[in-house]
């Protein structure tokens, strides 16, 4: 197969939906030798903040000079977003050898009743990249959930990091923040070492710690009374950590949590300071309150849960209290799309609702717009979301920032409309 032929068979798997479970992954890596066995792993979990974190800890690997695959989802703008190696997303060829030495042992596993889904697929496909590419170390971030996800076929890792734990994936993963912190947890194994995000939940935390009893883990949580001097902009923040100065690119003082995650977890792997503090400070995540323009100022996020939405508000009334803000927003229907709203859109001076296309789970722009109207009076609906982006940079004039928010498929839609359209550079 070439790159398209790859692609193609990949998104053909979606088919066959989610499947926690590791009877078909472990399948697939034993059937090409188990890749993940010869890799160094960090693996991450948690519901918000795993990408930020995962970016972080492997930029401070390659600072050190280490060959280094990354591995996150799902992908802004492009596919290969998702499997990077030593920074860079993989050579098309490599990926498509990968998948194409996999297709017929999916083929073979189907017949068996046990069809290897997208992600299973990609999961191994990436653990075969990154042995092909000589890769020593693997930032592995968890795709939903942990216990079960396909990533979880891995050895003790050198470090499991857990991430902010909070409500979402509730149909697949439980009801209430605690069962799905059990299953987050389900990556802390044996004789392993644990750094955990330090502003959890204490029921969290609780589990957490008795996770890390059980399975004989060392876990370090970073100490926020050595956090000092937090100054948030637009184009990032800076703080103190252990007497040590940082100026994160990314904005955000949600983003300091996560940084002083990642700076333990590479504390741990035993990483130069001068490495960290470079890794940290020049990580960068799309669409995280991603600065599309200074003028006239554009943001983009995918933040798309109930604490996605408490973030992001907090940034928006740290960073633009008091501006009229015109919002595009699109949602999958099956989040918690009123209590997103209710954090963000009472901030918006007006909200433009959007469909995300081709998406069956997207919320349509009439009933987000709907529900909007409960929070912000002004508000517009197009369902198609490059009118929505068309319509707001039109009426930009009147306001002082654009927001595109609401989902990372929204932000993957139109991220690449709102660069050309703001003349974004990098």
């Amino acid at each position: 197969m070439n790159y398209e032929e790859a692609l193609k068979y990949v998104h053909s798997l979606n088919r066959f939906g989610i499947k926690p479970g590791l009877e078909r992954i472990a399948a697939l890596c034993a059937a090409v030798g188990n890749p993940q066995d010869n890799l160094k792993i960090i693996h991450v979990a948690g519901t918000n903040g795993k990408g930020s974190t995962s970016t972080m800890v492997a930029g401070a690997l390659l600072a050190s000079g280490k060959s280094v695959g990354l591995f996150t989802s799902p992908f802004v703008t492009d596919f290969l977003e998702r499997i990077c190696v030593n920074g860079e997303p993989v050579e098309k060829e490599l990926f498509a050898a990968a998948v194409t030495e996999l297709e017929p042992v999916a083929a073979e596993l189907a017949k068996k009743d046990m069809q290897p889904t997208e992600f299973e697929l990609i999961t191994a496909a990436a653990f075969m990249v990154f042995r092909k590419a000589g890769c020593e170390y693997c930032v592995l971030e968890v795709g939903l959930g942990g216990r079960l996800d396909s990533t979880n076929i891995i050895r003790t890792p050198l470090v499991s990091v857990i991430a902010s734990v909070s409500l979402d994936h509730m149909a697949v993963l439980g009801d209430t923040v605690e069962e799905i912190a059990h299953e987050k947890c389900g990556i802390i194994k044996q004789g392993g070492k644990t750094v955990c995000y330090p502003l959890q939940k204490e029921s969290v935390v609780e589990i957490i710690k008795n996770t890390c009893t059980v399975n004989q883990n060392m876990l370090t949580v970073p100490d926020t009374g050595k956090i000092q001097n937090i100054t948030n902009s637009i184009t990032g923040v800076s703080f103190e950590y252990k007497n040590i100065a940082y100026k994160l690119s990314m904005s955000g003082e949600y983003q300091v949590y996560n940084a002083v995650t990642a700076i333990e977890a590479c504390r741990l792997l035993g990483l130069d300071e001068s490495a960290i503090k470079r890794g940290v400070e020049e990580a960068k995540v799309a669409a995280r309150m991603e600065v599309i323009s200074n003028e006239p100022l554009v943001l983009l996020d995918g933040g798309h849960n109930e604490d996605g939405g408490r973030v992001i508000a907090k940034s928006l009334e740290s960073l633009l209290r008091d501006k009229k803000i015109i919002a595009v927003m699109g949602m999958m229907a099956d989040k918690n799309v009123d209590a997103y709203l209710s954090f963000v859109a009472p901030l918006c001076s007006c909200v433009v609702a959007a469909s995300v296309a081709d998406n069956p789970r997207t919320m349509s722009a009439e009933d987000l717009k709907t529900q909007a109207g409960k929070y912000c009076s002004k508000t517009y609906a197009f369902e198609k979301a490059e009118d929505a982006v068309d319509f707001a940079a039109e009426k930009l004039q009147e306001y002082d920032a654009l927001l595109v928010c609401g989902s990372l498929y929204l932000a993957g839609e139109v991220r690449s409309r709102l660069k050309n359209k703001f003349n974004f550079s990098s």
